[in-house]
């Protein structure tokens, strides 16, 4: 917020009762102007004085509200409910029916005969026999060698070096350095207070008054209502067809062969004389036959039926509402306006500036000078060494050398034995096998459907209405209001002269200048 307005928000409950006191208070209150009678002030500061204060005073006024009631009615509407309703239908269908028969097949089985036989075998027979044999040994032999190697041998040498060290000392050097010193100087400002002066203003508003008015209304409504149509619709059925085909069945039946297998060795690891065995091989046939076949071929029918449509038709109704209008009505009010009028005033300050000076002091430097030492320190150094020494070395030799061993060999002997021989010997023989054989039959069965009927069924709902109703209330509006009070006029003293310790008397506190040693700016004297 600008200075000037916070200076006019101030001033406005002082200083437009006093008659200003833009000279500040140096001489007195001659110039000021009471409330009482606004003079002779310069010669007593005592008695009382009228001070005008704002206050907020609250007070109660009759205004039309519009409220709104909760209202429940009534409404009746029109459902399409679906009722499901079952029907009973036959069709035919086909069912393949297990059936039992019989007949006489040939098959062959394998009877086993024994045969005794003399098979002659040859046999390795191990025998010993000792050999004379020559192998080689590496015999070991020790050699002394002699060899020359490098040692680094570290001798100690001491040696001398020159340093520099920096070694400090202080000293007292003088320094001129600047400082800011403050000068108070005084000065005058003129400034700007706006004071506030009130008029009073009439003015003419409208308001919009709300008044109910019943209405009649024109609705449209969907009324549902059921119609009765017929259509047809494509049904396929199955009809199964009789036909017979060629196909290939596939048989056969078990036969005996004679295999010769190989013996292998016995136990002794002798070979054995080749076996016959009887082996049963499957002996693949392929018959031509002509069986019956049930195929199924798709029949299109148009079957006519009858099926319920609901639709709606529209209907026109009348209502009468209730419509909330609102209707124009002129008002004055009279209000007061506080204007605020620029008056000039003018006030001290004093204003401090820093003004730099030069000034010396002494201070102790520290500084260094080069000085210089030397040290004696050892330095190690390696030399080369020759040195000589022996080693081992072990050689190995070969020696040629002959020793006796035990060798096993084998020699061939025939010899003879005798084994059975299990043959097998093909038997036709006769059996009755069942088998089983699926014969289609056709039957009539009924089944259900379920079929669902659209039927109007009226409701009752009920729902709520927000009615506006005009009720007449009585609120409180708090306004402002400038009262008069009687106050003390205070005491003559302190540091505004004729003015008495409380600048109140003499306008705002930012242009009575000192108010009880305290600058307050804008704010009053307490």
């Amino acid at each position: 917020m600008p200075a000037v307005a916070v200076l006019a928000l101030c001033t406005s409950t002082w200083a437009g009762d006093c008659g200003g006191c833009a000279g500040g208070c140096e001489g007195g209150c001659e110039g000021a102007v009471s409330s009482s009678d606004c003079g002779g002030a310069g010669s007593a500061c005592g008695g009382t004085k009228t001070v005008y204060q704002k206050q907020m005073v609250t007070e109660m006024k009759t205004v039309n509200v519009t409220e709104y009631t909760t209202e429940t009615r009534e409404r009746t509407y029109t459902v399409n409910k679906r009722v499901p309703r079952t029907e009973t239908k036959t069709r035919t269908v086909t069912v393949m029916v297990p059936e039992t028969r019989s007949k006489t097949v040939n098959y062959t089985v394998n009877k086993n005969v024994t045969e005794t036989k003399t098979a002659e075998y040859t046999v390795q027979v191990p025998y010993t026999e000792e050999v004379e044999q020559t192998y080689t040994v590496m015999t070991p032999v020790t050699e002394t060698k002699t060899a020359t190697y490098t040692v680094m041998v570290p001798v100690k040498e001491e040696k001398t070096s020159t340093y520099t060290v920096k070694v400090p000392y202080t000293e007292e050097v003088e320094q001129t350095y600047t400082v800011m010193t403050p000068v108070s100087e005084t000065k005058t400002a003129t400034y700007t207070v706006m004071v506030p002066v009130k008029e009073e203003k009439t003015s003419t508003y409208t308001v919009k008054v709300p008044y109910t008015e019943q209405v009649e209304q024109t609705y449209t409504v969907n009324v549902p209502y059921t119609e009765e149509m017929t259509g047809s619709r494509t049904v396929q059925k199955r009809v199964p067809v009789q036909s017979t085909k060629t196909v290939q069945v596939r048989g056969g039946h078990w036969a005996t062969e004679m295999v010769e297998v190989a013996g292998g060795v016995d136990a002794c690891g002798c070979p054995c004389p080749p076996k016959q065995c009887c082996k049963r091989v499957w002996v693949p046939t392929c018959e031509t036959k002509e069986v019956p076949v049930t195929t199924y071929q798709c029949v299109t029918e148009e079957v006519p039926y009858s099926y319920t449509v609901s639709k709606c038709r529209t209907e026109q109704r009348t209502r009468t509402v209730s419509v909330t209008k609102h209707r124009d009505e002129e008002r004055t009010r009279t209000y007061t306006v506080t204007k605020c009028v620029p008056e000039e005033r003018t006030r001290e300050y004093q204003v401090t500036k820093m003004v730099p000076e030069q000034k010396t002091r002494k201070v102790s430097v520290t500084k260094h000078r080069d000085e210089e030492r030397t040290r004696t320190y050892h330095v190690t150094k390696c030399v080369a060494e020759e040195r000589t020494r022996e080693y081992q070395v072990t050689k190995h030799v070969p020696e040629q050398k002959t020793r006796k061993v035990q060798v096993t060999k084998h020699k061939a002997e025939t010899r003879t034995r005798e084994y059975t021989v299990t043959k097998c010997v093909p038997e036709t023989m006769t059996k009755e096998v069942s088998y089983t054989v699926n014969v289609p039959s056709q039957k009539e069965e009924s089944y259900t459907v379920t079929v669902y009927d659209c039927v109007p069924e009226t409701k009752t709902s009920t729902y709520t209405v927000r009615v506006p109703v005009t009720v007449t209330k009585e609120v409180p509006v708090t306004k402002c209001v400038t009262v008069a009070v009687e106050v003390p006029a205070g005491d003559c003293g302190g540091d505004a002269g004729a003015c008495g310790g409380d600048a109140g008397a003499c306008g705002d506190a930012g242009a009575c200048g000192d108010c009880g040693g305290k600058k307050r700016g804008c704010r009053r004297c307490r």
